[in-house]
């Protein structure tokens, strides 16, 4: 299967040739999965079944896929003793398939070639999704209420909510938190095209590089209109790291000029120079960030309200919590407000799957960053131009997939196929280059 991607016609290839088939029906799904959800699935199966068919002995001997089947056991468990079994169980959906996605996948994506590849496949179907997102806030777009039936996703005019920009996902929110991730994808591919097109002696930018740069500018105004405060300054930290990364001392100081200007704004006292910060800067900002735009919402609605509840809910139920999805019932009945999520995923689950399920999720994935980062030291070490590339793209992913964790800080994603599937495809590539390289 070869995509017309900027790398050696090496990397379709799978470094293992009995997976190959396996590789290719990752791709093609992928490469649909924004679009045709449903029909992506199928890919994915296909794929992981392949896959199991052939490498089930490896799985089954790494000692983090125990730690997965232990804590996919504990989830049951808890189920089981939930306020609404029915809806426990249903939650179920939302985790344990993706433990063996994760278990799977990473035996599947093993080198920097590939991680290079899945790269372009997640960041090019972003293309469409913004220019839908686009015909959606300035052209008025939408589709009949059959659509979803057919593609899994439905556009309504103006966004959800009006004014924000939502694409082919259901909530604003939810079209930053992807946004998110393909930006900080498409930008470590932008840097590794423009540092070779410095380096090497073509006097014009390829069209790779004009590509990635429409690209990038792309997401970024469309994840601007998301009006999602937590994206922003997710975006924002996420640009700082690259400068930092790369030594670039100068963006680093007009990235803390700009978003200082922003907070002040915001936030700074009136006397000192807020009023007139306030003149030169967009009110689509400021009063975002500072919440004028809604300031009499209700106090159910506040995360801090949210998070006391989840809180009384852990100390109630410690050990197995109260259920999958059984937050929203439980605060419909005590705020008299119906709510999807608390906008915190670790402050959740531990309401509702308890406080060792919590501890070992976090030992498990945080064992995968360490083992990354280390990774990412050891190829520093290199003085090669071909394992400065495979820093940077490792680099990348563990932003990615950094950035996708302190989202779910101040939000939710579990509860959307797409976005929760990226974010453990990431983890899986993470996982699956540091296992190659042990």
């Amino acid at each position: 299967m070869n995509f017309p991607f900027p790398i050696s016609s090496t990397d379709s290839q799978h470094p293992e040739p009995r997976l190959q088939r396996a590789w290719e029906w990752f791709q093609l799904a992928f490469i649909i999965f924004p679009w045709f959800p449903i029909l992506a699935a199928v890919g994915i199966a296909l794929a992981l079944i392949d896959i199991w068919r052939q490498e089930y002995r490896t799985i089954i001997r790494r000692p983090l896929n125990w730690g997965l089947a232990i804590l996919s056991l504990w989830l049951i468990i808890s189920s089981c003793f939930a306020w609404i079994p029915t809806e426990a169980f249903l939650g179920l959906a939302n985790l344990p398939p993706f433990f063996v996605g994760l278990a799977t996948y990473n035996v599947l994506i093993q080198t920097p070639g590939q991680l290079r590849r899945l790269a372009w496949i997640l960041v090019i179907p972003s293309v469409l999704v913004v220019i839908l997102g686009f015909g959606q806030m300035f052209l008025g777009w939408s589709y009949p209420e059959q659509w979803p039936a057919l593609f899994g996703w439905v556009l309504e005019a103006n966004g959800n909510p009006p004014g924000r920009m939502a694409s082919v996902f259901i909530y604003a929110n939810i079209l930053a938190a992807y946004l998110q991730m393909v930006l900080i994808l498409g930008l470590g591919l932008w840097i590794e095209r423009f540092q070779a097109w410095r380096l090497g002696s073509r006097k014009s930018p390829d069209w790779m590089l004009w590509f990635l740069t429409v690209l990038v500018i792309g997401n970024a105004i469309a994840l601007v209109l998301t009006s999602s405060r937590n994206a922003w300054g997710i975006a924002f930290v996420a640009c700082l790291a690259f400068a930092l990364y790369l030594g670039w001392h100068w963006l680093v100081v007009s990235l803390a000029t700009a978003a200082g200007s922003i907070l002040w704004a915001s936030f700074g006292a009136e006397f000192l120079g807020r009023q007139w910060l306030r003149q030169l800067i967009p009110a689509y900002f400021w009063a975002r960030l500072s919440d004028q735009l809604h300031p009499d919402r209700p106090i159910a609605l506040l995360r801090t309200t949210q998070w006391q509840f989840t809180l009384s809910m852990t100390q109630e139920r410690p050990w197995l919590g109260w259920g999958l999805r059984n937050f929203t019932p439980l605060y419909e009945a005590k705020m008299g407000i119906w709510l999807g999520h608390p906008h915190n995923l670790l402050l959740m689950l531990a309401a509702e799957t308890g406080i060792p399920a919590v501890l070992l999720l976090c030992s498990l994935i945080g064992w995968i960053m360490v083992k990354g980062v280390q990774l990412l030291r050891v190829w520093s070490t290199s003085a090669s131009n071909q394992k400065y590339q495979d820093q940077l793209i490792l680099f990348t992913y563990l932003l990615a997939f950094g950035c996708c964790t302190l989202f779910n800080l101040v939000d939710v994603t579990l509860f959307d196929l797409r976005v929760n599937s990226l974010s453990w495809v990431l983890l899986s590539a993470i996982c699956g280059v540091v296992y190659r390289n042990s």
